[in-house]
């Protein structure tokens, strides 16, 4: 055991603790007016409070890809980082939705509009959607997002034909207590409340009571001869309003059924047949308030497949979303306060699109593209997160095997670069962030280039997180009855080159070209892994440091057209060109560019001289890879290929010196085995070919 063992009365504190002090009191109006205007955000609307939700839980701006990362997203505090979202698109995805939310919160629009999130299947777009809800419940727990609304009590006191289960009847829409109000009695606490409100928004309240609330409000004002203060004294109780989902609280989901089993009463409510015969048909207390527009007042309605409703349904969205009204059957219109989420995949969207009977309903969405992560490291991340959030049997994840499937799936999603001076993979590299100083390539102008290019936006199409996960856990499984205690990256491009054609959501059209990209990753990969068995069978850090020193001595010495000391006879001479070029060609440095290189170095060494910084080539990454190249260049010559795929050398100390330098870079051992077995016989095949 780790800790101690929690008691029941451990549990019941620590329950007790977690909610609300006073989520079980009943309060007066004069009270919560008393509240109201201490603190005027009790009263927001649902788009101000869903926008504060997000600020409250923090914000970072992430200069590196240049936008607004709300921790909720980037962090999960709340699930300890189980939900944690990856890649600069989809933070500008969900930085685009908070945008139109806080717009809404303005009243300059958005508000009016369905909020519709559209992606490709598996880009996350539904579980953004979900952990919004799961943080909203959270939030109104808490004092900053504390709401309340009412019940009528005491009502067969006045009401004679009241049935006497109906004595207390809480506001069926969970409306605001300044509904309670006559509107301009309501304007007058309005104005004072913005008065003290220190909030981008303004409090605004114009809804009527919902016609139930409006029936007992008339004939208690006639029994009382108008007097409110009766009323609210004797018949209302003010009690804590906490979103649930599962009490169908102030958030609400509605997804699509088969036509025969659906009707518009699921979204606007329905006549309450068991009080039909008490109160008669067209009483407001006859209805039952219990279609997901009225569950979800206050808050947040999420329509799942919102595109693959019948065109009928959507129509009722259009007064939800443009008069923020509901008009159910056979009962008044209904005021509604909720941000209205959407979501919706590609084809289904696609095909609305084009649809002229469409047109009003499309006028009325805000749409948020919702695409795949375009940087494989990112994409590797979510990788990670569903190995973190699994159990896994206890295998080792060899280096570069997440990245590579990474690698795969965003190549099959970014558009084919117009430039014959770039390829795909060079591509997806520069949207990884991998670009050298000396590198002539404009990513803004890629991503424009892939916009304009595209359907839709790159990254709506191509294989999702969703199917390479899949791949991945079926590797990791393949590995365990095979008795093997690693994951490495050629496993994983075995199970995602069989399953491609297996996968139903991936067009037959496009596997050809997906073969084709995955054939790119392994050339990838091998260039990795060649250059991890050269770190480990060639690198000497002394050597490296001392090539670094002379290096930079021949540089300096060309560009002050000055000369060198000889090392072996101490006599002065020209820089030595042939040594430059010799380093320079590692990195692929044309001829013309290499005075822009020679001069890029310079630079940095005399910055870091300037701050008091020793010269140090493991601190510059270009000169580094190219001093590691040079130097394997200089001993592969002496080194037995042929023993690297020998299994009868595998004691050899030599051998086990290799594994071991491997092993300090990530790998297992006998991961390291296998990568050394691959790469040896790679580098033996192309030696034999030069």
């Amino acid at each position: 055991m780790t800790g101690e063992i929690e008691t029941l009365a451990d549990l019941s504190k620590h329950y007790k603790d977690s909610v609300p002090s006073d989520l079980r009191e009943a309060k007066s109006f004069q009270w919560y007016l008393e509240e109201v205007y201490d603190d005027p955000k009790i009263a927001r609307n649902a788009h101000q409070r869903v926008a504060d939700m997000f600020d409250f839980y923090g914000t970072r701006y992430d200069e590196d890809a240049g936008v607004v990362e709300y921790l909720m997203a980037s962090e999960d505090p709340l699930h300890d980082g189980e939900n944690v979202f990856y890649g600069r698109e989809v933070h500008e995805s969900i930085h685009e939705f908070v945008n139109k939310v806080k717009s809404g919160a303005r009243g300059l629009g958005p508000e009016k509009r369905i909020k519709l999130l559209l992606g490709p299947v598996g880009s996350g777009k539904s579980h953004f959607d979900w952990i919004s809800r799961r943080y909203f419940e959270d939030y109104t727990m808490r004092d900053e997002g504390r709401m309340y609304t009412f019940r009528w009590s005491n009502l067969g006191d006045v009401i004679r034909d009241q049935d006497p289960a109906d004595d207390v009847v809480q506001s069926p829409m969970n409306q605001d207590p300044l509904v309670l109000l006559p509107q301009e009695q309501r304007d007058m606490v309005i104005e004072q409340l913005n008065e003290n409100l220190d909030a981008p928004y303004t409090i605004r309240n114009d809804q009527a009571l919902d016609p139930a609330s409006e029936f007992y409000m008339d004939r208690l004002l006639g029994h009382y001869d108008d007097d409110l203060e009766e009323v609210v004294e004797n018949h209302i109780e003010i009690i804590r309003l906490v979103a649930s989902e599962n009490k169908r609280q102030c958030v609400e989901t509605f997804e699509p059924k088969d036509k025969k089993n659906q009707d518009e009463t699921e979204l606007t409510g329905d006549v309450n047949y068991s009080k039909l015969a008490v109160y008669g048909e067209s009483d407001p207390r006859a209805f039952d308030y219990s279609g997901a527009f009225c569950n979800a007042n206050r808050g947040i309605f999420s329509g799942e497949e919102l595109l693959k409703l019948q065109r009928e349904f959507l129509y009722d969205f259009l007064h939800a979303s443009q008069e923020q009204t509901i008009k159910p059957k056979n009962n008044p219109r209904i005021d509604i306060d909720q941000v209205i989420v959407g979501r919706t995949n590609m084809p289904e969207y696609r095909e609305k699109k084009g649809d002229e009977k469409m047109e009003a309903f499309n006028d009325r969405t805000k749409r948020i593209d919702f695409p795949y992560v375009l940087e494989y490291e990112q994409e590797a991340e979510i990788y990670r997160k569903m190995l973190r959030n699994a159990d896994v049997p206890d295998i080792h994840v060899e280096p570069h095997t997440l990245e590579m499937s990474g690698l795969f799936g965003v190549l099959t999603r970014i558009v084919e670069p117009d430039s014959d001076g770039i390829t795909l993979v060079q591509k997806a590299k520069a949207y990884n962030g991998e670009l050298d100083d000396g590198d002539d390539i404009d990513v803004r102008k890629l991503r424009e280039e892939g916009e304009s290019k595209a359907d839709i936006g790159e990254g709506m199409d191509g294989v999702s997180a969703r199917f390479i996960g899949d791949e991945i856990a079926e590797a990791i499984m393949d590995s365990t009855h095979r008795g093997r205690s690693y994951l490495s990256a050629l496993s994983s491009f075995t199970h995602l080159g069989e399953n491609l054609e297996g996968h139903g959501s991936i067009p037959e059209e496009n596997l050809e070209r997906y073969h084709r990209y995955l054939e790119m990753v392994r050339e990838e990969y091998k260039e990795r892994a060649i250059e991890d068995v050269r770190h480990a069978l060639a690198y000497d850090l002394d050597e490296i440091r001392r090539q670094g020193e002379k290096y930079m001595d021949h540089v300096m010495a060309y560009i002050d057209d000055a000369t060198v000391e000889d090392e072996l006879t101490g006599r002065d001479q020209d820089p030595d060109e042939k040594f430059l070029r010799a380093v320079e060609e590692k990195l692929n440095i044309p001829e013309d560019r290499k005075d822009d290189f020679r001069q890029e170095v310079s630079n940095w060494v005399s910055r870091r001289a300037r701050e008091g910084t020793s010269f140090d080539p493991q601190q510059n990454d270009r000169l580094r890879r190219a001093l590691e190249r040079k130097l394997w260049e200089d001993k592969k010559h002496n080194i037995n290929f042929s023993a690297l795929v020998s299994a009868n050398e595998l004691d050899d100390d030599e051998r086990n010196a290799w594994i071991d330098a491997l092993v300090d870079q990530g790998y297992s051992r006998e991961g390291a085995r296998e990568v050394l077995e691959f790469a040896g016989a790679e580098v033996a095949k192309s030696e034999l070919e030069g």
